[in-house]
Parts: C-alpha cells; structure tokens; sequence
C-alpha cells in the first residue's frame, strides 16, 4: 500500500487498530479476477508468536478454493474517512482531499479443521458480544445442537498467517496548526458520522492545536 510518511501508522498501532476494527474485505487472486468478500474477524497468536487472523465464509464462497495455505491474500480494514473542503482551510490555494484510516494485512490463509472452526465461532461471537455489554452475551449453547451442526456445516474457517502490517492514518498531520484546527473543527459539525469521528481522532492526536480554543472557552465561563 502506497503510504506517504507522514501517514504511516506504526505496526502497534495498526494492530490496535484492525484489532478494534474487527471487519474487512477479504481480497485474493483466482488467476484471472480479484475475488472479495466483507467479514468480521479478529487476531491471535500462534505458540511461536506468529500473528494470526481468523475468520470464516460460506462453504460455496469462492475464496474457499483459494485458501491453500502458500497464495497471499489481503485483509483491507478500513476506518471512518471524510472529505474536506478546501474552503476550510485558513491557508489559500488548497485542494480538495479525503482523510482516512487503512490497515492492511497481508498473508497465506488455509482453512481450519472443524474443531478449530467451533473455536473460531466461540471467539468471534465473544468478541463482538462483549461490546454490548451489560447484555448477556449469546453463546452457541443457546442453540440446539442440530441447527448448530448443520450451520457448521455451511461453512468454512479460514486462518491468515499474518507476514506483512501496513497501516495508513490520513489525519492531516502534515498541515499547520492553524489549518489543522479548523479541519477538524469543520469536520466535527457535519452529519456525517465519520466526519465526526475523524474530527475527534484529530483533536485527540494533536491537542495543543486546540490550545486557543479551550482557552477561551475556559474564559467564557464565569
């Protein structure tokens, strides 16, 4: 993935990221066409240290065929992105842009043997159920262990060995402080959620560029 160096995300953090992301587009090569498919997934480690990810598609999914253990293939995990206009800036002559979040993770996927699929199903299901906590988390032993069987059946697990980490985080960070502040600050007023959310990750990361205007809120106050 082309990444210019001020948007370069360092391996940890890219890990955090996809880890808390949890979704992709699986992408591999059939010879012929890219194949494709969005899945949630999660990351573990081998008992060498090995990174990991697992996930799982329909038995009939063409990727399946491809899961050889030797072709690479690519996890896209994309983040909120947002356009910016160049009429937001404090600067003259901008040009219109998108800010982003990437990670892309690449390596040979083979497919799991039934055991390691009900283990998969128990630890993807976990993982997602946990964020609705005070929920009860749902667990397969809800279900009747027929319609489970028969599920298991329609499906596939797949394990990626995990050999290349790249990340691309596209905040601005090359722009001034003055153009970077009123980024986000024009970012955080629009609908959209993702506007939004990269107006907080903005303000997060570079907080001193929003020195002035917590002072003067702060000085409002009586």
């Amino acid at each position: 993935m082309y990444t210019p160096p001020p948007f370069k995300s360092d391996r940890a953090a890219s890990l955090a990221f996809a880890e808390t992301r949890g979704f992709a587009l699986a992408c591999a090569w059939d010879g012929k066409k890219p194949v494709a498919s969005p899945l949630p997934f999660y990351l573990t480690s081998a008992n060498d240290g090995t990174l990991r990810a697992a996930f799982h598609v329909a038995r009939h999914n063409p990727l399946v065929k491809l899961a050889n253990g030797a072709t690479s293939w690519l996890l896209a995990v994309n983040g909120a992105d947002a356009y910016v206009s160049p009429d937001w800036y404090v600067s003259p002559d901008q040009v219109p842009t998108w800010l982003y979040q990437v990670v892309h993770l690449t390596g040979p996927v083979r497919a799991m043997s039934g055991d390691e699929l009900a283990e998969q199903i128990e630890t993807l299901s976990a993982k997602f159920e946990e964020r609705l906590l005070p929920k009860k988390p749902w667990l397969s032993s809800k279900m009747t262990a027929g319609r489970l069987e028969a599920l298991k059946k329609a499906i596939v697990g797949l394990e990626m060995t995990v050999e290349e980490v790249e990340g691309s985080f596209k905040l601005s960070q090359h722009k001034s402080e003055t153009d970077y502040a009123a980024i986000a600050g024009s970012l955080a007023v629009q609908a959209d959620a993702g506007a939004q959310h990269i107006a907080h990750l903005m303000k997060e990361a570079r907080p001193q560029a929003f020195a002035n205007e917590t002072n003067q809120l702060e000085g409002s106050v009586p």
